[in-house]
């Protein structure tokens, strides 16, 4: 079963998020800003889950989008994990343009069948 991480301060946004993913059968990881993200991917847990793909807002407290994917780029492992920014903030884009795990960019509000045909896109990118 694929696995999806959402990273998303909006709790509603995080709630849609899951329920789409969950329906599509994908298992589904939350967290509420980048560092409970970064925490979960790189803590001392003995059954760590690695996701297939991250779905990631950007404009977070505690540790924004960017700054956690650009300290996902640096750890050997999480590096390669395709990343899905989620931003209401178009212009953030350029930010992004040397990162080579961001898989693609959507906009709030988006159209659900179009974030869970790139989800799927990036599951098939890895294999």
């Amino acid at each position: 079963m694929p696995k999806v991480m959402v990273i998303d301060d909006e709790k509603d946004v995080v709630y849609l998020l899951k329920v789409l993913m969950e329906r599509e059968q994908f298992e589904v990881m939350e967290a509420f800003n980048g560092l409970e993200a970064y925490n979960k991917l790189t803590g001392p847990s003995t059954n760590k889950i690695i996701p297939d793909v991250i779905i990631l807002d950007i404009m977070m407290p505690e540790m924004d989008g960017y700054t956690f994917q650009s300290k996902l780029q640096e750890i050997d492992g999480l590096s390669g994990i395709p990343i899905i920014i989620l931003t209401a903030k178009g212009q953030m884009k350029d930010l992004f343009e040397n990162s080579s795990n961001i898989f693609a960019f959507v906009e709030k509000p988006f159209e659900p069948r179009d974030l869970v045909k790139k989800v799927k896109d990036a599951i098939a990118s890895k294999k």
